[in-house]
């Protein structure tokens, strides 16, 4: 039965564009990947991400607001962060983020250590440079300005990925948007499936496959990406409220609906192969940028010195772990050195792991006891490659959870 419904869903052997097959992958997650990372992304340097939501929308005129209650994100008050996080900084929250609703659901979770508010001098100076360089680094996404007054911490175990009934035009008109920003794509191709499109227009397969390499590829990550929020969706769905007490949990009927191969006219399958080829993107990045946390001189300072060297040493065993995967993809034939092109990813995460694949030279010629002035990750970059990593993770996680939930509705 297990097999027939494989078939079903089309989703086995090799990945187009490159030597991988998903078998492996789905193995090499669950045994070695996904309970690590899990543990990663609970640590209190991965977890709080400072941004501006109130940063105004560049493409349409909106307030950016939704009447959905569970539709909004939670902000964290300052006085939750560790000090050597915000260190430096002299952003304070407004009243209402210091609201004690908020108060109680920050402390849910895991409770801050004790924090030491020391630095030694070799890591001030660590700090000094990395501050210059962010400043003047020339960045391959569009970074939110941390000092400015509306950027605001988020606790991103308190805000996760899920299904609250956003939907209709105002989903889809992000999703296009997306789509059309970064996949070079003429508006005169439509996506299959996409409610916005006229019923005219150029093949948008006879389109994808007559471009070159790299921009076939751009189109796959922005794709994985969007099959992965929607797998995140499907898992951590609102299935009923009662007594005002949401609860959640996987929709067999919502995952059919959007992956499906007869439901989705073959679309289903193709989303799920590039949420695999993605995958695959990030791991070759954690491999490749491993020699950069591996220095000494390179700490994931919270201020509690304890979580900090349990932190480092978890995300060495991990950088381990992907170097031991035996078929990684080959970038050099995919990423044929078009760093312009990359850029056009506003993506955080992903523009993260395609800085780090272009930068091979500058990362192999790191000093080991110096802040190092050739390549440098801030601490936004590092949270963000983590945590986007960590979805996809989950998402492959709960891609199994679903074939043994399928499985048992055959």
């Amino acid at each position: 039965m297990f097999l027939l419904f494989l078939s079903f869903l089309k989703l086995t052997g090799v990945l187009d564009d490159c030597l991988c097959d998903i078998e492996s992958i789905d193995d090499f997650n669950t045994f070695k990947i996904f309970p690590k990372i899990q543990k990663l992304q609970e640590r209190d340097y991965f977890r709080y991400y400072k941004v501006n939501l109130k940063r105004p929308c560049p493409f349409w005129a909106d307030d950016g607001h939704c009447s959905i209650k569970d539709c909004h994100v939670e902000p964290c008050p300052e006085s939750k962060i560790p000090v050597g996080i915000k260190a430096g900084s002299s952003n304070k929250y407004s009243k209402a983020a210091n609201h004690s609703k908020e108060l109680e659901d920050c402390e849910q979770a895991n409770k801050l250590g004790a924090v030491n508010s020391t630095l030694s001098n070799q890591s001030k100076e660590a700090f000094i440079d990395w501050a210059r360089y962010d400043d003047s680094q020339d960045h391959f996404c569009e970074l939110d300005d941390e000092r400015s007054p509306d950027a605001q911490y988020v606790d991103l175990l308190l805000n996760p990925e899920r299904y609250t009934g956003y939907k209709g035009p105002s989903a889809w008109r992000v999703w296009n948007s997306i789509y059309e920003e970064n996949c070079f794509k003429p508006r005169s191709v439509y996506r299959p499936l996409n409610p916005l499109a006229p019923s005219r227009g150029e093949s948008f397969y006879t389109w994808l496959e007559g471009l070159c390499l790299e921009k076939r590829v751009f189109y796959k990550l922005i794709s994985g990406l969007h099959a992965s929020i929607n797998l995140h969706l499907c898992a951590n769905y609102l299935l009923e409220e009662t007594w005002g007490k949401p609860s959640w949990g996987p929709n067999v009927k919502e995952f059919t609906r959007r992956f499906d191969p007869i439901e989705t006219k073959g679309e289903g399958p193709r989303r799920l192969k590039n949420l695999y080829f993605l995958y695959l993107i990030e791991l070759r990045a954690l491999s490749k940028v491993a020699p950069y946390f591996e220095r000494s001189v390179v700490d994931l300072y919270t201020g509690n010195g304890h979580e900090d060297a349990e932190s480092k040493a978890l995300l060495l065993e991990i950088f381990r772990d992907t170097k031991s995967f035996h078929m990684h993809f080959d970038e050099k034939s995919m990423f044929a050195g078009d760093k312009k092109g990359a850029k056009s990813l506003k993506t955080q995460g992903l523009g993260t792991a395609l800085k780090i694949l272009f930068s091979e030279k500058e990362i192999q010629n790191l000093p080991e006891n110096s802040p190092s002035k050739g390549f440098q990750l801030t601490r936004q970059e590092i949270v963000a490659l983590v945590n986007a990593f960590g979805r996809l993770s989950t998402s492959i996680k709960e891609l199994q959870n679903f074939k043994v939930l399928l499985q048992r509705t055959r």
